[in-house]
């Protein structure tokens, strides 16, 4: 599993025309599944996530939760992120989780966060969106289950 976190001041996803999600201040997170993924792993990888401390403080350090600064998700499932590079030069998505597999861990994914507390929004699982952010930093963090599992 990939989660890419990027700190934003606001963030929205459409879908045809239609606003799905949108927040302020909080984390844009495209999330990719690939094959080997659990929800145990999902788990570690959420609490990871909803921990990190990359807010600044009142002095100007990166010190402060999401939930210490009452900040909200915008999440984004996005296959490509499972892409392998490493032969040629069009991607394979071989390791990418089946779309059944996919979309249940992603729905597990949102509403561990709805539970959580934090205010939660989600784009649409298999669809054609348009992501629109403002990275605050900017700041983008990388998490990868072959690194935090």
């Amino acid at each position: 599993m990939r989660l890419v976190i990027q700190r934003v001041t606001h963030a929205s996803v459409t879908i045809d025309g239609r606003e799905a999600g949108r927040i302020e201040q909080g984390f844009l997170v495209l999330i990719g599944v690939e094959q080997e993924d659990t929800r145990e792993i999902a788990d570690k990888m959420l609490k990871k996530m909803l921990n990190l401390r990359i807010f600044s403080d009142e002095n100007g350090k990166t010190n402060l939760s999401l939930r210490d600064v009452n900040g909200a998700l915008l999440l984004v499932s996005q296959f490509t992120l499972c892409a392998d590079c490493r032969k040629g030069n069009r991607p394979s998505f071989v390791h990418a989780g089946p779309p059944e597999q996919a979309k249940e861990l992603y729905e597990y994914m949102v509403e561990y966060c709805k539970a959580s507390g934090v205010t939660t929004e989600q784009g649409e699982f298999g669809t054609d969106m348009k992501v629109e952010l403002l990275n605050d930093g900017p700041f983008t963090i990388l998490l990868d289950s072959r690194e935090i599992c």
